[in-house]
């Protein structure tokens, strides 16, 4: 990865609804998430798994968005800003998408996640524009469902986290598998 990788924004909300705020800082929490922020927990915070089995543990503690997904829906003519897809962190220079599970992301000073997986992109993007959630699906030639809306991460190590933060890409021996939807 680029060592120009950076943090670009964070956000957080405190309750359920799409879009988060931006802030000048979140606290990552080890083992828990953003600090204030609805889908923190240990275990699942997000509505729908929830109700399926709320025990299981929380791998979406942190949703994390490239801006360079934004800049290709701008090209198509969405207007689509920090937090808005409801990601507590956007990057830059970190191709997100391609990186394997397990791998860990310094950002800062002292924070450190892990990446779990993607996040399945769900029709709740509609709502913020029509045909965001097509526009965040691709098809590739292999016939491999590519989901652009970033990465969900747990947080190994706490610490504060700001826009303009650097970030260095982690990647353990054990980290092979490709990720998938969590």
């Amino acid at each position: 990865m680029a060592p120009t990788a950076r943090v670009i924004a964070v956000c957080s909300k405190a309750e359920n609804g799409v879009g988060k705020s931006p802030r000048d800082q979140v606290r990552l929490i080890a083992d828990f998430g953003v600090e204030g922020d609805v889908h923190a927990g240990s275990t699942v915070r997000h509505l729908h798994m929830m109700r399926k089995d709320p025990t299981r543990p929380n791998l979406r503690q942190v949703h994390l968005i490239h801006a360079e997904l934004h800049d290709e829906l701008r090209e198509k003519g969405f207007t689509i800003t920090p937090g808005a897809m409801g990601e507590n962190i956007t990057t830059r220079g970190v191709d997100l998408l391609h990186l394997k599970r397990g791998t860990r992301l310094h950002l800062g000073d002292d924070a450190v996640i892990e990446v779990t997986g993607t996040r399945d992109p769900c029709r709740q993007l509609d709502g913020i524009q029509p045909g965001l959630m097509e526009a965040t699906l691709e098809r590739l030639p292999d016939g491999t469902l590519l989901r652009k809306t970033g990465v969900m991460s747990i947080v190994l190590q706490g610490g504060v986290v700001r826009p303009g933060d650097a970030i260095r890409v982690e990647v353990p021996k054990e980290a092979t598998e490709a990720l998938a939807p969590v």
